[in-house]
């Protein structure tokens, strides 16, 4: 029972082959070239989200990083087309493990801590000490917010992980009590499991949302 409940989890398809990792790619078949987009409700649609987007990360970043609006808005498309992609049966779930998330949380915070102390260094140090913080305690608040700050990555990414791999373990084990249940119970079962399934949706959004905004957040620290 264990090995088929997390066997979507499992990237190997051999002893030394992990092509489900592939699954990763499939955003480049599910977005189309612009020539057949064009004027299309598929264009209008992300118009729309873009848009909203970009207003809600021009609340939260400052004009100095108004430009990486393009960058958090990637992230965010990235994130929400691997999760919506995961929800489809038998495609394995990119961000169900964490080195998922992690290739993008590390590399965006490490590069947003270079350029802060490098270019405001005065700022920098001044946010590992709180304003009235008393002398004795100034060595250990600064190691807590620098152990703070070091985690920073670890855990954005494991909330994506933890949230999109809950409720796929879930929609599992619903799946797996159908061909035990008799003819009403089938017809409960299948009405809960499409009801879940429209809530991993929204959690797929959501999860997507709160990655890009916290790493938003991050550079606007």
């Amino acid at each position: 029972m264990m090995v088929s409940l997390f066997s979507s989890f499992d990237p190997s398809t051999s002893n030394l082959i992990h092509l489900n990792w592939m699954s990763s790619l499939y955003i480049l078949f599910i977005i189309p070239l612009n020539y057949w987009t064009t004027s299309s409700q598929f264009i209008k649609t992300w118009t729309i989200m873009y848009e909203r987007i970009h207003y809600e990360l021009k609340t939260i970043l400052t004009n100095k990083y108004v430009g990486s609006t393009l960058i958090m808005t990637s992230l965010f498309l990235i994130i929400l087309l691997n999760n919506m992609v995961g929800l489809i049966p038998y495609v394995f779930t990119s961000t169900s493990h964490i080195i998922f998330p992690l290739s993008f949380s590390i590399p965006l915070w490490t590069s947003f801590m270079m350029f802060n102390w490098l270019k405001k260094t005065n700022q920098s140090f001044t946010h590992l000490v709180p304003e009235g913080t008393p002398p004795m305690l100034l060595p250990l608040t600064v190691m807590i917010e620098t152990m703070s700050n070091l985690i920073r990555p670890s855990v954005i990414a494991l909330r994506l992980t933890a949230n999109m791999m809950a409720g796929h373990v879930l929609m599992t084990l619903l799946g797996n009590s159908l061909p035990e249940s008799h003819n009403y119970e089938t017809m409960m079962m299948i009405l809960i499991q499409s009801s879940l399934l429209m809530f991993e949706m929204m959690v797929a959004i959501v999860q997507a949302y709160v990655f890009m905004i916290l790493m938003s957040l991050y550079l606007s620290e």
